[in-house]
């Protein structure tokens, strides 16, 4: 029977994926990948947001380098025909799939460990999070979708600091930097992750597809092509339950959005 390297659970209607190589840290081999594509299918077809964690110390450490090095010295037989590299597949099904998905982060999350958890779509760490890119030190370079996916998120030269020098982004500095968008104390990411994929489960389906498949394709296009695109979407018919939802606020019923907390006034 082969090794579970990725946990599945359903819990209500959020799937919880689990990374399970605590004993490597995590790290992503090609057993890691064809699990995690299964998994994040099938939680596409039952679920309506997804949650990936890392079992054990860890998020990920990355690519895993024995299996590298397997490869650079030629010791594994390459593929006879090229093919789409198969973490730009399950990482792009992850970013541009049917389901939006929040990413629990603690420990390493360096490397491949970073271009996976940057596929998902909010970001929650914990305290002890840090995150790098080490490949300049290690003599590989990004190859999980990093050039186009972490550049976006927190720019070439925050980028190409990390892979240049090998510094390591603290929790604290990954919220400066927009690795991630909520900070927990130590152990509690996974509960955040849970909380806010609840939260999102409650949106409209349509809405959260076009928030995670749309949205970052106008970003792509030209000013006067994505206010277009925006256009042909507000323009495409609606669900049912979009009617029942704006029904719902015109009839004082819907549930009042949550407003931060609001400072103190002095006495």
């Amino acid at each position: 029977m082969s090794q579970t390297l990725v946990t599945y659970e359903l819990d209500g209607a959020v799937a919880l994926i689990g990374l399970n190589r605590a004993d490597k840290r995590n790290a992503i081999n090609e057993d890691v990948i064809v699990q995690l594509r299964d998994a994040v299918m099938r939680a596409g077809d039952e679920a309506d947001v997804g949650v990936l964690f890392g079992h054990g110390g860890n998020f990920s450490a990355g690519l895993d380098l024995r299996e590298a090095l397997s490869r650079a010295t030629a010791q594994s037989a390459p593929p006879r025909k090229r093919r789409r590299h198969s973490w730009h597949e399950v990482f792009d099904i992850i970013a541009r799939g049917p389901i939006p998905f929040v990413a629990a982060l603690h420990g390493a999350v360096v490397g491949g460990g970073l271009e996976l958890a940057t596929a998902a779509h909010v970001r929650v760490g914990d305290a002890t999070a840090f995150f790098g890119l080490p490949e300049g030190q290690r003599g590989i370079f990004v190859g999980g979708g990093g050039t186009v996916r972490i550049q976006r998120v927190i720019g070439y030269s925050v980028m190409a600091d990390l892979m240049l020098t090998g510094r390591l982004l603290s929790a604290e500095e990954g919220l400066r930097e927009h690795v991630i968008t909520y900070l927990t104390p130590a152990g509690e990411a996974l509960a955040k992750a849970k909380e806010l994929a609840a939260k999102i489960a409650q949106n409209a389906p349509d809405t959260n597809w076009r928030i995670t498949n749309l949205l970052p394709r106008v970003n792509d296009l030209s000013h006067e092509d994505g206010l277009f695109l925006e256009y042909m979407s507000s323009n495409m018919a609606r669900s049912p339950e979009t009617a029942k939802r704006l029904q719902e606020f015109v009839d004082g019923t819907a549930k009042p959005l949550e407003r931060p907390d609001q400072p103190k006034t002095p006495a």
